[in-house]
C-alpha cells in the first residue's frame, strides 16, 4: 500500500496498482489534450481571440488545484531534508535559466523568442513533475517538496532572473511581474491550501478529479496562447521546437547529474531530473503574454506539450531499470 506521502499530489493513495493506473492515464492523456488544444488554437485562432485576458485567471485555477492537493506533510518534508530540497531549488533556478540564456544565444533567436525561452527557464517547477517522478519510481516526497518551495519562491526569484537574463532582449518590468505572480500563483496556492485545511474531508472526495481539471485548464491556456501567435508559428515553429527540446532535454540530464554528483541516490536523482527539467509553462505563457507579446509566449506553449511527452517517455524508461 502507498501512504499519503508516497503517492504524488492529486493521486488517491488507494493501492499501488490504482495509483499507477491513474498516474499513467494522467501522463498519457495530458500531452494529447495539450497537443489537441494547440492544434485547435492554430487552425481556428479566431475562436480564442477574445480569451487572452482570461489566461491569468485560468492559471489561477491551476494553482488553486495545486494548493488543494497540498498538505502540511509536504512542508514537513522540507524540514526533514533541507539540504536535498535546497540543492533541488538551486539546481532548478540555476540550470534552467542558464540553459535558456545559452540556447537563446546559441540559436541566435529573435528578441521575442529569446525572451520567451529565458522566461520558461526562470519559471518554477512544472505542475506534473510529481506524477512523472512517481511513474519513474523516483523520490516523490523530495519532488513534492522542491515543487512546493519553488512555486512559493517564484514571486521573489522569477522576475529578477528574467530581468537579469532577458533584459538584453526586451524591457522587463520586474515589479509588475512580481505582482502578477503573487496574484496568479501564490494567492491561489495559499487559498487552496487553506481550503484543504478547513474542509479536507470534502476536498479528499474530489482529489482524483483535480489533475484532470488542471490538465483541461492548461490545455485551454495553450490554445489561447497558440491562437495569439498563429501567424508567427508557421515561420518560427521549427526553431522554437529545437530550442524547447534542447532546453528540456539538457535540463532533465543536468538535473539527474546534479543529484548524482551530490550522491543523493538513484530515486532522489530521478526526482531532481524532473524538478529541474519540467517547468510551470502555464505561468511562463501567462507572463509572456502579459509582459512581452503573444510571440514570446510561443516557447511556453510548445514547452507545455513537449515536457509532458518527454517526461512520460523518460519516466517509462527509468521505471524499467532497477530501482537500486
Amino acid at each position: 500500500m502507498h501512504t499519503e506521502s508516497e503517492s504524488p499530489s492529486g493521486i488517491a493513495p488507494t493501492s499501488k496498482n490504482d495509483s499507477d493506473r491513474a498516474a499513467r492515464r494522467a501522463v498519457t492523456v495530458f500531452p494529447v489534450l495539450v497537443l489537441v488544444a494547440g492544434v485547435l488554437g492554430l487552425v481556428t485562432p479566431g475562436t480564442f481571440a477574445d480569451w487572452k485576458t482570461s489566461v491569468p485567471y485560468l492559471l489561477g485555477i491551476v494553482m488553486f488545484c495545486m494548493g488543494l492537493t497540498m498538505t502540511p506533510l509536504d512542508f514537513k518534508g522540507v524540514a526533514k531534508r533541507p539540504w536535498a530540497v535546497a540543492l533541488g531549488l538551486g539546481a532548478h533556478y540555476v540550470i534552467m535559466p542558464g540553459l535558456g540564456w545559452l540556447i537563446a544565444h546559441a540559436l541566435d533567436l529573435p528578441p521575442q523568442l529569446a525572451a520567451g525561452v529565458i522566461l520558461v527557464g526562470c519559471a518554477p517547477s512544472g505542475t506534473a513533475s510529481n506524477v512523472v517522478t512517481y511513474l519513474a519510481r523516483g523520490d516523490v516526497a523530495l519532488s513534492v517538496s522542491v515543487a512546493t518551495v519553488s512555486t512559493v519562491l517564484a514571486p521573489l526569484v522569477t522576475p529578477p532572473l528574467t530581468l537579469l537574463l532577458a533584459g538584453e532582449y526586451l524591457p522587463v518590468d520586474a515589479g509588475s511581474m512580481v505582482e502578477d505572480i503573487l496574484k496568479t500563483v501564490l494567492l491561489p496556492v495559499i487559498a487552496g491550501l487553506l481550503v484543504r485545511l478547513v474542509a479536507g474531508r470534502y476536498v479528499d472526495r474530489v482529489l482524483d478529479a483535480l489533475p484532470w481539471l488542471s490538465a483541461v485548464t492548461i490545455a485551454v491556456i495553450v490554445a489561447v496562447v497558440v491562437a495569439g501567435s498563429a501567424a508567427a508559428i508557421k515561420s518560427a515553429a521549427l526553431l522554437v521546437f529545437v530550442a524547447v527540446v534542447l532546453h528540456n532535454g539538457l535540463g532533465l540530464a543536468l538535473g539527474y547529474g546534479a543529484g548524482k554528483l551530490a550522491r543523493l541516490g538513484r530515486p532522489a536523482s530521478r526526482a531532481m531530473a524532473f524538478e529541474v527539467g519540467m517547468q510551470n509553462s502555464g505561468l511562463a505563457a501567462s507572463l509572456a503574454t502579459a509582459h512581452f507579446s503573444p510571440l514570446a509566449a510561443l516557447p511556453s506553449a510548445v514547452f507545455s506539450v513537449w515536457h509532458n511527452v518527454s517526461g512520460a517517455l523518460v519516466a517509462a524508461w527509468m521505471s524499467h531499470r532497477k530501482h537500486h
